[in-house]
C-alpha cells in the first residue's frame, strides 16, 4: 500500500470522502502534457490508464501548447457540451485553447494552451502576483516569464469551465458537483494563488516531486537532511538566485487544499523549506505490463547484451581484447548532476572494486557506463571511425562466410574432405587483414565517447582520472563516460534506451539526492538488478515496505548520517559479491528481480492520489464550498 501521513488534518470518513468525489470533475495540469522534459512526463503519462478506469472522460489533462511536440502526441478532436462552449468563451476572449487527445494509451482528453501574452499583458500579470501574492519577478527571464503566463491561462480556463459548467447544471435537482485541479511543481502550480483568491470553485491538490532550493542545495551541501532544520529558507533562496521559483512554490504549498509529494524524505524536505507539513505521499509507480516480457526475459537480456557486446568491441578492442563471455555490464543514468545522482560515489566504489578484483584474481572484465547528458561539440570521430571499422569487419567476415559454406556444401556433395584451409578466396584473405589492421589503435581506449565542451574542469572526467580509471589493459574494471542519452539515432547505439538496459547486468542508483527516482524502478520492471540509496525516495519506500529486498535483487545502500567513504566501501561489497556470481545465480537473480516488479505497478501504488483527490474535494466542501453558482448538475 502507498505512504499515506498519519491522519492529515481535515480528513474524514473515506465512504464520505469518496461520494462527495462522485461525478467530480479532475483536471491535472503539468508543463509536461505532450511535451516531454524529464521524469515527470513519466510519471503523468503513465498514470492515465489508472486515472482513466476511475475517471473515464471526466479526467481531463491540461499543458502548455507546443506545435512541434503537439504535433507528434496530439490529435486534435471536437469537443462538445459544456467544455466547447467553454473553449468558444476563452477563444471570443483571445486565448486559444486546442481540444484533443494525447496519443498514449488510454488516449486520455487533453487542453493546451497557447498562453504567451504581450509584455503589457504580462507586466499586469506580474504586477498583480506582486500586489496580491507578495512574489516579485525578474524582468526578464524566459522560462518564469512562462510559467507566468501559462498559470494566468489555467486560471482563466478553469473559470470558465466552472461558469458553463455552472450553467448547464443551473435548475438541476443533482447532487453537487466539482471541479479538481491537481497541479504538479511550481512551473503549473502559480495557478493554484490565483484560483484561491478569485475563490473559483477548484478543489485543488499540489504535488511538488522535488523541492527547488532543495535540489540546488544538496549538490553542494554534505549531510543535506541533516542540517535541513537548520537552513533558513529565505536567505537560501538568495544565495542560490531562485527568490521568485521559490516563492511561487511556497504560494502552491500553502494554498492548495491538499499539499503532496513522491516520498516520505521529500516530505522533510517540504516541510522545512516550504513551511508545510505534507497532507499524503504519492509514491510513483509504472505500468509494469509495459515492460514484462515474462518468459522472454532471459532471450531478450541475451539478444541487446550482444548490442552491447558489439558496442565493446570496437570501443575496446583497437587497442586490447578481453573475453566478453566474463564482461559484466553495470551503469547509472540520470539527470546531469554528479553528486546528486551519486555518480562520484559510483566512481570511488568501482576504483575500490578494480583493486579488490585484482588482489582476489576474479577472472571478470566489469565495463561501468555512465549515461547522461552534459554539453558536447560532437561524437569523438575516433568512436566513429573504430564503428565505422567494425562494420566493415562484420561484412567482410560475412562474405567469407557465405562463400565457405557454399564452397563447403559442394565439396560434401561431392564426397570431399573437411579441409577449410583453401575455400576463402585470396581477396576476401587480404581485405580480412587489412581491416583487422585498420582497426588496430597504439592508445588506450578513450574514456568519453564525446569531445566535451569543458573537458579540462567536468568533475566526472576529473574524477575518473584522479582515481586512474584510464581503461589500462590490467584494470579488470572499464570506463565508458557517454554524456549523451543512448538513443537508435546514435550512430555507436542504434538501439533504445530500454534496450541497452535490458542488456545489462546491473544499474547503479546510490544517489545523495532523489526525491523518488524512476531509474531503478525502470531496472526492476525490466528484471535488472540495481542499487539505490536511502536518501532516495524510492529506496526509503522499499526498505520501509519490502523487507528481504536486498535477496530478490534491490540493494538499498545506507547513505544517511554515514561517511562518504564508508558507503563508497559497502557499495565495493556488494558489487564484489555480485562479480563472485555465476551465470546460473545470475539468471536466478534476475527472475527474482522480475517476480517482485508487480509490487511497483500503479494499480498498487496508485490508490493514494484517489486519496488526495477525495481529500481536496472533502476539504474543499468543510471550508463550505466556493464560488460560481451551485455546481449542481449531471455529469457531461
Amino acid at each position: 500500500m502507498a505512504d499515506t501521513l498519519a491522519n492529515p488534518a481535515g480528513a474524514g470518513d473515506d465512504a464520505d470522502a469518496t461520494r462527495q468525489s462522485e461525478g467530480a470533475y479532475l483536471f491535472e495540469i503539468a508543463w509536461e502534457v505532450c511535451n516531454q522534459l524529464g521524469g515527470i512526463y513519466q510519471v503523468i503519462r503513465s498514470k492515465v490508464p489508472l486515472m482513466m478506469e476511475r475517471w473515464g472522460d471526466r479526467y481531463t489533462l491540461i499543458g502548455p501548447y507546443n506545435e512541434q511536440k503537439a504535433s507528434v502526441e496530439f490529435e486534435a478532436t471536437t469537443p462538445g457540451g459544456w467544455m466547447a462552449r467553454a473553449i468558444e468563451q476563452l477563444a471570443a476572449q483571445g486565448l486559444k485553447v486546442h481540444h484533443g487527445r494525447w496519443l498514449i494509451p488510454g488516449r486520455p482528453r487533453v487542453l493546451l494552451i497557447e498562453h504567451w501574452v504581450p509584455n503589457w499583458k504580462l507586466g499586469e500579470i506580474k504586477y498583480g502576483l506582486w500586489e496580491q501574492h507578495g512574489i516579485e519577478t525578474p524582468g526578464t527571464d524566459w522560462l518564469i516569464d512562462g510559467v507566468i503566463t501559462f498559470a494566468d491561462a489555467v486560471r482563466r480556463v478553469l473559470e470558465a469551465l466552472c461558469e458553463q459548467r455552472a450553467a448547464a447544471s443551473a435548475g438541476k435537482k443533482t447532487t453537487p458537483r466539482v471541479l479538481i485541479g491537481h497541479f504538479h511543481e511550481w512551473m503549473a502550480g502559480l495557478a493554484i494563488p490565483m484560483i484561491r483568491r478569485q475563490n473559483l470553485p477548484v478543489a485543488t491538490v499540489f504535488t511538488t516531486h522535488a523541492t527547488l532550493l532543495g535540489r540546488f542545495m544538496a549538490m553542494g551541501m554534505d549531510d543535506f537532511y541533516e542540517k535541513l532544520h537548520d537552513i533558513n529558507d529565505a536567505e537560501a533562496a538568495k544565495k542560490y538566485n531562485i527568490v521568485t521559483q521559490h516563492k511561487i512554490e511556497r504560494a502552491c504549498a500553502h494554498g492548495a487544499h491538499v499539499f503532496t509529494t513522491v516520498s516520505a524524505i521529500t516530505a522533510e524536505e517540504c516541510a522545512a523549506l516550504l513551511g508545510r507539513p505534507v497532507d499524503v505521499v504519492l509514491p510513483n509507480g509504472l505500468n509494469v505490463e509495459r515492460y514484462n516480457v515474462a518468459h522472454e526475459q532471459q532471450q531478450m537480456h541475451a539478444s541487446y547484451k550482444d548490442r552491447i557486446h558489439q558496442f565493446t568491441m570496437g570501443h575496446f578492442f583497437p587497442s586490447y581484447s578481453f573475453d566478453l563471455e566474463k564482461t559484466l555490464y553495470f551503469f547509472t543514468s540520470g539527470r546531469y548532476e554528479p553528486r546528486n545522482k551519486g555518480f562520484d560515489l559510483c566512481l570511488e566504489a568501482l576504483a575500490r572494486l578494480n583493486a579488490e578484483m585484482k588482489a582476489h584474481k576474479i577472472d571478470k572484465t566489469i565495463v561501468f557506463f555512465i549515461v547522461t547528458s552534459k554539453a558536447s561539440k560532437s561524437l569523438n570521430p575516433l568512436a566513429l571511425e573504430k564503428r565505422g571499422v567494425m562494420n566493415e569487419l562484420r561484412t567482410v567476415c560475412q562474405n567469407i562466410t557465405q562463400g565457405v559454406e557454399n564452397r563447403l556444401y559442394a565439396r560434401a556433395a561431392a564426397g570431399g574432405k573437411l579441409k577449410l584451409d583453401d575455400l576463402v578466396d585470396e581477396y576476401w584473405t587480404l581485405r580480412y587483414r587489412r581491416t583487422q589492421q585498420a582497426m588496430k589503435q597504439h592508445c588506450l581506449p578513450m574514456v568519453v565517447t564525446h569531445i566535451l565542451e569543458s573537458d579540462a574542469d567536468d568533475p566526472v572526467l576529473n574524477q575518473i582520472r584522479q582515481l586512474g580509471l584510464i581503461n589500462r589493459p590490467e584494470d579488470p574494471v572499464k570506463i565508458v563516460y557517454h554524456p549523451e542519452f543512448i538513443s537508435p539515432a546514435n550512430p555507436l547505439w542504434g538501439i533504445e534506451y530500454d534496450q541497452f538496459v535490458r542488456g545489462c547486468h546491473m544499474g547503479l542508483f546510490p544517489g545523495s539526492y532523489e526525491p523518488w527516482g524512476y531509474t531503478p524502478l525502470e531496472c526492476i520492471a525490466m528484471g535488472v538488478p540495481s542499487v539505490t540509496s536511502d536518501l532516495a525516495g524510492f529506496g526509503r519506500y522499499v526498505a520501509e515496505h519490502h523487507l528481504g529486498h536486498d535477496e530478490w535483487g534491490l540493494t538499498v545502500l545506507r547513505r544517511r548520517g554515514r561517511a562518504y567513504h564508508d558507503s563508497a566501501a559497502d557499495l565495493c561489497g556488494k558489487l564484489l559479491d555480485f562479480c563472485r556470481m555465476d551465470r546460473r545465480e545470475r539468471i536466478a537473480l534476475r527472475n527474482a528481480v522480475d517476480r517482485r516488479s508487480w509490487d511497483f505497478d500503479w494499480a498498487h501504488l496508485g490508490p493514494a492520489y484517489h486519496e488526495a483527490h477525495d481529500l481536496s474535494v472533502e476539504r474543499f466542501f468543510a471550508a463550505g464550498g466556493a464560488g460560481i453558482g451551485s455546481l449542481l448538475g449531471p455529469t457531461a
